[in-house]
C-alpha cells in the first residue's frame, strides 16, 4: 500500500507571488483558488492580486492623462475604470502644478493615493523638463536674446526663474483665451485653441476658424434634385426649381410637367351671354348657342320650337312588352307583377327579390328567376320541406371514409386507426405509417425496426441481447447469471455487452494475491497482486514493480466523438503539490501496451486534494473488438527513487452501441 504524509504548510511569500501571477491573469481576486488550507495564506493571495489589478489599472490612467491631457475616455463609472479615472485626474492636478510654476510637495488633502500619483506626474515632468532646458540653454537664450544679454521668450511661452529657459502659458487656466460661448479652451505648446461643444447642426460645417458655414449641396452634388429640376442653394438647405417654363394657359405641376388650364371650368362667364365656351390646348374659343332640344322633345318642323316625343308609339316597344303611358318629355311603363319601372334606364327591370331581401327569402341560397326566385342549400345540407330552409346532411351513411367517419354540421371528418394516417390527396382513405421509415425512425428501436400493417416491431441480435420490456430497447444477457456460459473450473466468466469472457487471473512469480477473487469478480472489482519477496531475495527486492492488478471493462462501439469518454479512474493516496517530510513525491502515469489505433491516452487530474489518474477513450473502435491496456503508475521522488503499480485493463468492445 502507499504511504500517506501531511503537507507542509506555505511561506506567505508563497501565497503572495501566487496572487501577483493570478491579478496579472486578470483572474477574479474574489474567487481564487485555495492553495492553503491557512486562512491567512488567503488574506494574502487575494490583497496581493487585488494590488496588482489596482497597480495596473492605476497605471492606465496616469498614462492617459500624459497622452492626451484630459480624462473624458475614462467617464464610465465602473469597478474597472473608477481607480484609472482617479489616477489620471489626480496625475493631471500633478502636472497643472509642474505647469503653474508651483511646488509638487503640495499640501492639498486628496488623500493619500492621490498626493502619491500627483506627486510622481510632477516630478517625471519637471525631469522632462530639465532635460530639454540643458538643450536649449547651451547657448545663451532658449528663445531670443536681445541687448545686455536679456532673454526674452517667444509669444505664448514666459520665462523661468533662470531668466534663460522658456515654458509654455497655459491660457485655459489663465482664462487668457478669447474662446466664444459654446466653445471649450484647449491648451497646445505656445498657443490654444477653442473647441465647440455644440455641432453646427444640418446643412452646416464647422471650418478651421471654429465657425459654422453653409454647405452648398448644390455646388457639392448631395442634393436630390430630379433631371427636370434644378438646384438652388439656401442657408442649411436647400430648393429644386423645374427647369421648364410653362407659357400662358398653361400651369406647372410638382413634376415640373406643364398642364393645359381650363379657361371654362377656372373663369367665371368668359363668353358672353349667349355664346358656349370651348376648351382649347393653352386658350378657349366662344362659340354661339344653337336651338337645342332636351331629352325626351324634338324641334318642330320649322325648326322654331321644341315639342314633346310620344315614346309609346315608336317603331320599337320601349316597354318590352309593358304597359307604356306617355308623359311631358318622358314616359313611364305600367310593369307587370315581379317586375319595377327603373326611372334612370326608362325600363322594368326584375324585382329580384334575393338581392332586395339578402337572407330573409332563403336560408342559404337564393336563385333569381324571371319574375320570381327559388331557394338552394350549400354543400352538406339538403333543402327542408318548406323549401326555404336547409337541414344538416349525414354524409357518413354513404361510408365516404375508409375507416372511421364523424358527421359535423354541414360537413364530415375521415378519421384513421392508431398506425395509420390520413391521405393527402383526398383526405378520406387511411394509409399505413411506415414507422421505421419516419425522420426518427432510427431511435424507436435500439437494434432494428420491423414495420407492419397500422404498427410496427422491434428485433435485437441473435445472440447475446434480448428485447426490454418497452419491446425497442435490446438489453444485454447476463450469461454468466443465467449460466449459459461455458467457463472452465479454474476460469471466471465476465460478462461483457453482447457475451461473455472466460478469464483467469495468476499472479506473478514473487507476488502474493489480496482479497477474495470469488468476491471482487461478482462485483467486477480489481484482481490484485502484491510483491512478497523471499529473504535474500535481491532480484524481487530491486524489482520497482510493487503491484500487479488486473481489471476488465466492457464498452459499446462510439461511433460519434463530441469529446473523449472517461472510462477507468487510477486513485492514488498521494496528496497533489504536497511536501512530504526529507522528500518530494512526485506520480506519472503512462500506458506501456495495447493501446490499438491510439484510441486511448491517458491524463493526470487533482481530485479532492489527490493524483488521479483518467483513462480516455478519444477515438471510436469499431467492435467487436478485445485488448489489454497495460498501465503504468510510477510513484517518483526527488532523489530520483521511483516504485510503479502496473494495471492490466482488459477491454471489450462490443460490435454495436447499446
Amino acid at each position: 500500500a502507499d504511504l500517506v504524509f501531511f503537507t507542509c504548510q506555505l511561506s506567505l511569500d508563497d501565497c503572495c507571488k501566487d496572487g501577483q501571477k493570478r491579478g496579472n491573469d486578470n483572474e477574479d481576486c474574489a474567487s481564487l483558488p485555495l492553495i492553503s488550507p491557512s486562512t491567512t495564506c488567503r488574506i494574502v493571495q487575494e490583497q496581493c492580486c487585488v494590488t496588482v489589478l489596482e497597480d495596473n489599472m492605476c497605471t492606465t490612467g496616469i498614462n492617459v492623462a500624459k497622452e492626451q491631457g484630459l480624462c473624458d475616455s475614462l467617464f464610465a463609472n465602473t469597478c474597472e475604470t473608477k481607480t484609472a479615472k482617479m489616477c489620471c485626474d489626480c496625475c493631471l492636478v500633478g502636472k497643472a502644478a509642474l505647469e503653474l510654476g508651483l511646488s509638487c510637495d503640495h499640501s492639498l488633502s486628496v488623500g493619500y493615493q492621490c498626493g502619491l500619483v500627483s506627486r510622481a506626474c510632477c516630478v517625471h515632468g519637471s525631469q522632462n523638463n530639465q532635460t530639454a532646458e540643458t538643450t536649449l540653454t547651451e547657448g545663451k537664450c532658449a528663445h531670443r536674446c536681445e541687448g545686455n544679454d536679456t532673454c526674452i521668450c517667444f509669444k505664448g511661452y514666459k520665462l523661468k526663474p533662470d531668466g534663460k529657459s522658456c515654458e509654455d502659458i497655459n491660457e485655459c487656466l489663465l482664462g487668457a483665451s478669447n474662446c466664444r460661448a459654446g466653445e471649450r479652451c484647449i491648451n497646445t505648446e505656445g498657443s490654444f485653441r477653442c473647441q465647440r461643444e455644440v455641432s453646427c447642426g444640418t446643412g452646416y460645417e464647422l471650418t478651421d476658424s471654429n465657425n459654422c458655414k453653409d454647405i452648398d449641396e448644390c455646388e457639392t452634388g448631395i442634393h436630390n434634385c430630379g433631371l427636370e429640376f434644378k438646384c438652388q442653394n439656401t442657408q442649411g438647405s436647400f430648393r429644386c426649381l423645374p427647369k421648364m417654363q410653362c407659357g400662358a394657359g398653361f400651369i406647372q405641376d410638382a413634376l415640373g410637367h406643364c398642364i393645359d388650364i381650363n379657361e371654362c371650368v377656372s373663369q367665371t362667364g368668359p363668353c358672353p351671354r349667349g355664346q358656349v365656351c370651348i376648351n382649347t390646348l393653352g386658350s378657349y374659343i366662344c362659340q354661339r348657342n344653337a336651338v337645342n332640344c332636351g331629352r325626351g322633345y324634338h324641334l318642330n318642323d320649322d325648326g322654331t320650337r321644341c315639342v314633346d316625343i310620344d315614346e309609346c308609339k315608336a317603331p320599337v316597344p320601349v316597354c318590352g312588352g309593358h304597359g307604356c303611358i306617355n308623359q311631358l318629355g318622358s314616359y313611364r311603363c305600367e310593369c307587370e307583377s315581379g317586375y319595377n319601372f327603373n326611372s334612370i334606364t326608362r325600363l322594368c327591370e326584375d324585382n329580384n327579390e334575393c338581392r332586395h331581401y339578402p337572407g330573409r327569402l332563403c336560408a342559404h341560397k337564393c336563385e333569381n328567376t324571371l319574375g320570381s326566385y327559388k331557394c338552394s342549400c350549400t354543400t352538406g345540407f339538403k333543402l327542408a320541406a318548406d323549401g326555404r330552409n336547409c337541414d344538416d346532411l349525414n354524409e357518413c351513411e354513404s361510408n365516404p371514409c375508409s375507416q372511421e367517419c364523424a358527421n359535423v354540421y354541414g360537413s364530415y371528418q375521415c378519421y384513421c386507426r392508431r398506425g395509420y394516417q390520413l391521405s393527402d390527396l383526398d383526405g378520406m382513405t387511411c394509409e399505413d405509417i411506415d414507422e421505421c421509415a419516419l425522420p426518427t425512425g432510427g431511435h424507436i428501436c435500439s437494434y432494428r425496426c420491423h414495420n407492419t400493417a397500422g404498427s410496427f416491431h422491434c428485433s435485437c441480435p441473435v445472440s447475446g441481447y434480448t428485447l426490454s420490456p418497452n419491446g425497442r430497447s435490446c438489453q444485454d444477457v447476463d450469461e454468466c447469471v443465467t449460466g449459459t456460459h461455458h467457463c472452465a473450473e479454474n476460469q471466471s466468466c465476465f460478462n461483457v455487452q453482447g457475451g461473455f469472457r472466460c478469464l483467469s487471473f495468476e499472479c506473478p512469480h514473487s507476488y502474493k494475491q489480496v482479497g477474495d477473487i470469488a468476491t471482487r469478480l461478482e462485483r467486477s472489482d480489481t484482481v490484485r497482486c502484491v510483491k512478497s519477496c523471499q529473504p535474500n531475495d535481491f532480484v524481487c527486492i530491486l524489482d520497482p514493480t510493487h503491484s500487479v492488478s488486473h481489471t476488465f471493462i466492457s464498452l459499446p462501439t462510439f461511433r460519434e466523438f463530441t469529446q473523449p469518454e472517461e472510462i477507468v479512474f487510477l486513485r492514488t493516496t498521494v496528496p497533489a503539490y504536497g511536501v512530504y517530510p526529507l522528500v518530494t513525491y512526485e506520480v506519472n502515469f503512462e500506458i506501456l501496451e495495447g493501446n490499438l489505433e491510439n484510441a486511448f491516452d491517458i491524463i493526470k487530474r487533482v481530485d479532492n486534494g489527490k493524483y488521479v489518474g483518467v483513462v480516455r477513450q478519444v477515438k471510436p473502435l469499431i467492435g467487436p473488438v478485445a485488448t489489454v491496456l497495460k498501465l503504468s503508475m510510477r510513484n517518483l521522488t526527488a532523489q530520483g527513487d521511483s516504485s510503479q503499480n502496473i494495471i492490466n485493463v482488459h477491454v471489450f468492445v462490443s460490435e454495436f452501441w447499446f
